[in-house]
């Protein structure tokens, strides 16, 4: 499958919320990490909210554990966030990012997708973002942010204003950017997805379908202005619960 011009009935999204959440337990001992709180909301509203906020309307979630019943009776068919449905379907076990976005081939029919990690809470409004994927036509956009440890995720090497590799949790990081959970592809992240072989850990990686986008010269990216955390070990966890108060309460970051 070759890639190709951005279809015209627009970009599905998808929000990855399976796994373990063996980082956080015994908080998740019963329940799935995605549901506990960040201050006045399950965490999965945030990554919810971020995509119908850019214009996104057909969401499927990708949930697994023993709580993926919970997604269903907490958001229903997502009338509460102005949708006309919700799609959902299972990720048995943890074998990575890129594992479970196969399982949404069959949703993202041949189109464009807008990817987010259930974990991560963003301040910036991705609307911009998200209509600069639609007019690049083809390829892949990542959305990076500048953090004190970005040993912590994915981090790309710049050559000027190109990135020319990301590497997953470097010993040295190349630079003071992560790639954070919000990715946006079009229909040929799922070949990308089907050739890639796991990793040490076990689990096919993000990093390497990003990287495929750069092999292929179709990589494109923006810088968020705001704050951004992902939230899935207790110090982020607490993190975000502190950032989305302060904007609620308009106490500076």
């Amino acid at each position: 499958m070759s890639g190709g011009r951005v279809k015209d009935f627009g970009v599905k999204g998808i929000i990855l919320a399976g796994g373990l959440g063996s980082r956080l337990r015994p908080l998740t001992k019963v329940t799935n990490k995605h549901l506990l709180p960040i201050y006045d909301k399950p965490m999965i509203y945030y990554p919810l909210e971020t995509l119908c906020k850019a214009g996104i309307k057909d969401i499927m979630i990708v949930t697994g554990g023993n709580s993926a019943g919970d997604f269903l009776r907490l958001l229903g068919n997502g009338r509460d966030f102005g949708l006309k449905d919700i799609y959902y379907t299972y990720q048995e076990g943890e074998g990575g990012i890129a594992d479970a976005l196969k399982l949404c081939e069959h949703f993202a029919e041949n189109g464009p997708v807008c990817v987010i990690l259930g974990d991560n809470i963003i301040q910036d409004d991705i609307t911009p973002f998200v209509d600069r994927f639609r007019k690049q036509g083809s390829g892949a956009r990542l959305l990076l942010k500048e953090v004190d440890d970005p040993e912590r995720f994915g981090v790309p090497e710049f050559d000027g204003e190109r990135i020319v590799r990301i590497v997953e949790k470097p010993v040295v990081p190349m630079s003071n950017y992560a790639v954070t959970g919000i990715y946006m592809y079009d229909e040929r992240v799922f070949d990308y997805c089907r050739n890639l072989k796991r990793s040490e850990r076990g689990e096919l990686e993000i990093t390497d379908v990003n990287n495929a986008y750069i092999l292929a010269g179709d990589l494109y990216f923006d810088i968020l202005k705001g704050w951004w955390t992902d939230a899935g070990q207790f110090e982020s966890l607490f993190r975000a619960s502190q950032l989305v108060a302060g904007e609620r309460l308009g106490v500076p970051s």
